[in-house]
């Protein structure tokens, strides 16, 4: 499968739910009722999915078919839980390195940063369940096929992954600007897990909080930042050249 897949029907969602598919996002019309949308609406009580309430026309747009009020958007990938991800890093022969995207949202950044995190051997990409880019179409394409490689690992939240994985000494850098620490002074020749942060916010500073370090990378021009994705090339190329 090289796109997201797209369903429709109120049965036709709860059946994916149910089957364990990795479902993206759902649109539910607006005043939606009626026994099989509660069914639906038990399914969705947890707060796990990602739920948009959206008018008719909306959904008429996404789907030529009978709808239902219901239409879904099924990843063309398959998630790892964090616990088999971080089992999986450390029974391999290299040095687990995770990459964790902390509100990232533009699907062609996600796409690039995951082409580069697979020319780099990472461990795995964790990214949050709510409030990052999807994984769709230009997802794939933008990676050159690295989606269908690299293992990605949906959260609820990413601050508890940081926490899970620090219980496994794992250093969690932040890539940031508000430190004085240079990427290139720090030791990244150990289990390492570094986080990047959202294209105009940068990383949460909750995160920032929870870290084991900081690091930045030198700017010698008048931009004060550099796009997310080529930063995230510049600090994973740092990893490998301490590495090799």
């Amino acid at each position: 499968m090289n796109e997201t897949t797209r369903i429709f029907g109120i049965r036709a969602v709860i059946e994916a739910i149910e089957s364990g598919k990795s479902i993206e996002k759902i649109f539910i019309q607006k005043g939606l009722s009626g026994s099989l949308f509660q069914e639906l609406n038990r399914h969705l009580k947890d707060g796990s999915y990602n739920v948009s309430y959206v008018p008719i026309e909306k959904l008429n747009k996404l789907s030529k078919g009978n709808h239902q009020g219901v239409v879904a958007n099924i990843s063309p990938v398959s998630f790892i839980s964090l616990e088999k991800l971080v089992e999986k890093a450390q029974n391999a022969s290299t040095i687990p390195l995770f990459l964790l995207l902390d509100g990232l949202t533009d699907v062609r950044n996600f796409g690039a940063i995951i082409r580069t995190a697979e020319c780099c051997g990472v461990s795995g990409i964790i990214i949050q369940e709510k409030g990052s880019a999807p994984i769709n179409a230009d997802t794939v394409k933008t990676s050159a096929g690295a989606v269908f490689k690299v293992p990605i690992c949906k959260v609820n939240h990413i601050l508890d992954a940081v926490y899970h994985l620090q219980t496994y000494d794992i250093n969690v850098i932040a890539a940031t600007e508000k430190t004085y620490d240079v990427i290139y002074d720090l030791n990244l020749n150990q289990p390492l897990a570094i986080v990047m942060g959202n294209e105009a916010k940068g990383v949460s500073n909750s995160i920032l909080k929870s870290v084991n370090n900081k690091a930045k990378l030198p700017m010698l021009g008048s931009i004060a930042s550099l796009n997310v994705s080529v930063a995230c090339g510049a600090f994973l190329y740092e990893v490998v050249r301490q590495r090799l």
